[in-house]
């Protein structure tokens, strides 16, 4: 293992500590999201700006992005910087369909983490087409350049990475549909480069777009594009010969194998974690997860006197070769709470780091989180901020969760 200096603020020293430090675990070049920065600040400032007027007819927009109606809140979301509920408070002064529509989203998000909670890794099973492919498929294999709809997203997948709902559709849905390419070689895809990539919710939405796990497959054609990107095809230089001038046929597509965890939960309080705090000792140290570095984490907030660790899980980010945009990300996070927190920063096994340490921690509903508590010394484990607690009922499709939560 090895500590690492704490960053220092800023986009340009964020940059350099990942270079320096990390550029051996990234896919690209190190360089931070052209759109996106991470830190408190600026999640709480995202919040405060948002205004959900006009989401419900403006959420699918995609160009020109002054028409858009997206929050962009996602990346904050996905890394604890904001929780769901908060989000789900702060518009409630909201024009009431917009409010209702983007609430609607939130308990969606809300779904995918009670899915993968529950099912962990069975979420791999899934589906394949005709062709199989490789795992190592190279990012934009499945997706012609040639087509502008396709290139504008992908270029803001790469730069920015974020997309709108819309385009994570039809990326998704050309690559399965129409390429018969694994929705997993494109979920893992995603989950590389997006800042809010979550195999939660991107593993959800892939298996949703595909057939695996709905009712039927969503396949881009030119007609959406023209309807929700005006003057886009204008531009393409397939325009006179697009191919995806008609809707694609349905693939051949096994569904996801239903276990039965899907319709019963046995233990749903393990999957949710604890209701309260849980105290077993003296904490030494406050252990920060990527999936809740926010300042208003629980345990980071009421130990406002211990030092704080984070580790740079290095086994797994060798693994994962994800895109430098994520890590500057975090690491402008974490710059942000060296400023006035004692910061213990490693790049190693977060257990061979953390395991001679009494640790106070949040619960975070993903399997490794539970993996690793389990070998380590957890002095305090505090609350995950749920907007709604799991419940024993079914998880097999989003409208029959919903119907679980209301019995």
């Amino acid at each position: 293992m090895t500590l690492l200096p704490p960053p220092r603020p800023g986009r340009a020293a964020a940059e350099e500590f990942v270079a320096r430090h990390l550029g051996h675990l990234t896919r690209d070049e190190v360089r931070g999201s052209q759109s996106f920065s991470g830190g408190q600040a600026t999640a709480d400032a995202a919040l405060a700006a948002f205004d959900v007027s006009g989401y419900a007819n403006r959420r699918n927009e995609v160009y020109p992005t002054s028409q858009r109606g997206a929050s962009r809140l996602s990346p904050f979301i996905r890394h604890g910087l904001l929780t769901l509920p908060e989000v789900w408070d702060r518009v409630a002064s909201g024009p009431i369909r917009d409010v209702e529509k983007f609430r609607d989203e939130l308990l969606w998000q809300e779904f995918a983490r009670h899915w993968y909670a529950r099912l962990g890794t069975r979420t791999r099973q899934g589906t394949r087409h005709d062709l199989e492919v490789s795992a190592d498929v190279g990012a934009g294999e499945g997706w012609s350049r040639q087509l502008a709809c396709l290139d504008g997203a992908l270029n803001e997948l790469e730069d920015d990475g974020w997309l709108v709902n819309q385009t994570r559709m039809w990326l998704a849905g050309h690559w399965t549909v129409r390429e018969g390419l694994s929705w997993m070689d494109g979920e893992n895809l995603f989950f590389a480069h997006l800042l809010d990539g979550s195999r939660a919710a991107n593993r959800l939405g892939w298996q949703w777009v595909t057939g695996a796990g709905s009712s039927k497959p969503y396949g881009l054609s030119r007609r959406q594009v023209e309807r929700r990107a005006p003057g886009v095809c204008a531009s393409c230089e397939l325009r006179n010969s697009c191919p995806i001038e008609q809707w694609p046929s349905d693939p051949i597509v096994e569904p996801v194998v239903r276990v039965d965890l899907m319709r019963l939960d046995p233990t749903p309080d393990l999957t949710a974690g604890p209701r309260e705090i849980v105290r077993d000792g003296a904490a030494s140290a406050v252990w920060l997860t990527a999936e809740s570095l926010g300042r208003r984490d629980p345990a980071l907030a009421n130990h406002p006197e211990l030092p704080v660790v984070f580790v740079f899980d290095e086994p797994l980010l060798a693994s994962l070769q994800l895109s430098s945009k994520r890590l500057v990300f975090l690491t402008e996070t974490l710059a942000e709470l060296a400023v006035d927190r004692d910061l213990e920063i490693y790049l190693g096994d977060p257990v061979k780091v953390l395991q001679h340490r009494w640790l106070a921690v949040t619960f975070a509903p993903v399997p490794g989180f539970r993996q690793r508590v389990r070998l380590l010394q957890i002095a305090e484990m505090h609350a995950w901020q749920w907007l709604r607690r799991p419940v024993s009922g079914s998880i097999g499709s989003f409208t029959a969760w919903r119907r679980s939560l209301e019995r």
